[in-house]
């Protein structure tokens, strides 16, 4: 067999494969024995048909399989000799069977990139303390109190920092509407009539609040702030819009005591300290996790930055368009129009494309990883997986097996799993640092 590979950047390369007319022979033979021990022709018995009457009968099925048998056999060969990683063995552009009784064809592949793994054990990552720091605890409580507070309306004074105001509103930029200058929805920014806004740095948008203090119920005012950079409606970052305000209410929150009798209203029948030994464990995991994510985040981080190779763009474009549509769907779910989003079109395919970059090269290096130290997914593992995630979704797991394995998706299963393993090892072998820095929550 004769095998010539022609690799090309971006991880693609040409396969040419020639297939001597004897193996041709050979596995022809083998298929119409197969065919004629099986064949049922009426007249004869099974078995019993001659060869002409079967080759004859399954002129097409014999050639088509003969086809599939000996690009097979062809793409296994390739493997083996040329120490090949493929991705995929694509659809093969010409097939022939030669003058000779030969057979070749030739297919363009997709091949895993080749990368020259970094020291991946004892990667030095630094995180908080894992213990939930009493200021954490007592932010928590507070926010308890708030939400069983009631609302005084207040007269005879101004607005003061802490309090609440009940505000009527509209806006405005370079002179125009909202609306009108963005010309689609500008959501809340448009305008409210009876909207509460806690008087604090930060609510609503950065100086805004600041801007009521010292007005009384009954007052109005301009106030002009400037969209931050970081805004989700890209039109307006930067800009400077002008809020016409009027002051309707003002409001002081009353705390209860943070006491036996509040926790009876959390949950009945607990104490106050019981109470807060459930927030501080909730708490705990909650900060284990973000902390396991920090670490892997800094592996990742440490990783992309000193391996570097071409990705495929048959895969870079695939998993761009997921993230793009993740993006999307989180900015619909934290409240964004369709216009809104149709606006930010073309900034969340740049971010996208390089959280895809990432996420691939990220993925390329832990298989490698995975290879390097004998790691692997067995099919028990991969089975008690797929049952828990069954089980989880109350579905049968057989029918909800069998479903992934028709539509081709248990490879990718248990690469993730396999990612998951290669991630785990390279945690266990990192050296952890603490720091004083505190936990940053994520957006």
């Amino acid at each position: 067999m004769n095998i010539v590979v022609e690799k090309q950047p971006k991880c693609v390369a040409t396969l040419r494969v020639e297939i001597p007319a004897e193996q041709v022979s050979g596995e022809r033979e083998r298929i119409v024995a197969g065919y004629t021990s099986q064949a049922k022709i009426p007249g004869f018995r099974p078995g019993k048909a001659p060869r002409k009457v079967i080759e004859k009968r399954y002129e097409k099925e014999i050639s088509e399989e003969l086809r599939d048998r000996l690009m097979q056999e062809g793409c296994d060969e390739a493997l083996r000799k040329e120490s090949l990683k493929v991705l995929d063995f694509g659809v093969p552009e010409s097939t022939e069977f030669t003058a000779d009784g030969g057979f070749a064809f030739s297919t363009r592949i997709l091949l895993a990139p080749e990368i020259t793994l970094p020291e991946y054990k004892g990667i030095t990552v630094k995180v908080p303390a894992a213990a939930v720091p009493d200021e954490e605890l007592n932010k928590q409580l507070e926010g308890l109190r708030e939400r069983f507070a009631d609302f005084n309306t207040l007269e005879g004074r101004a607005i003061q920092t802490g309090d609440y105001a009940v505000i009527d509103y509209t806006s405005t930029t370079e002179g125009k509407p909202l609306e009108e200058f963005l010309g689609k929805s500008a959501g809340y920014l448009g305008g409210r009539e009876g909207f509460w806004v806690r008087v604090n740095d930060e609510s609503f948008l950065p100086g805004f609040a600041a801007q009521l203090v010292g007005l009384n119920t009954g007052d109005s005012k301009d106030v002009t702030v400037t969209i931050p950079d970081d805004f989700p409606l890209s039109d307006l970052r930067g800009k400077e819009v002008t809020f016409a305000v009027t002051v309707k209410e003002i409001k002081e929150a009353v705390l209860p005591e943070l006491d036996d009798e509040l926790a009876a209203k959390l949950a009945p029948g607990k104490t106050l300290e019981e109470i807060k030994t459930i927030i501080r464990d909730n708490m705990e995991r909650e900060r284990r996790r973000q902390i396991d994510d920090m670490k892997v985040n800094q592996i990742v981080e440490h990783f992309n930055s000193l391996v570097e190779f071409d990705v495929p763009e048959e895969l870079l474009a695939h998993e761009t368009q997921n993230q793009a549509d993740a993006m999307v769907r989180q900015g619909i779910q934290s409240g964004l129009s369709e216009d809104e989003v149709a606006a930010q079109q073309t900034e969340i395919f740049e971010n996208a494309g390089k959280q895809a970059k990432s996420n691939i090269k990220t993925n390329f290096i832990l298989q490698e990883i995975a290879r390097a130290e004998n790691i692997s997914v067995n099919d028990q593992e991969l089975v008690n997986h797929l049952v828990a995630i069954a089980n989880s979704r109350k579905q049968a797991p057989k029918k909800f097996i069998r479903d992934l394995q028709r539509s081709g998706r248990l490879p990718g299963i248990r690469n993730s799993m396999l990612v998951g393993k290669a991630i785990d090892y390279v945690v266990e072998q990192a050296k952890v640092e603490e720091t004083d820095e505190p936990l940053v929550a994520e957006a």
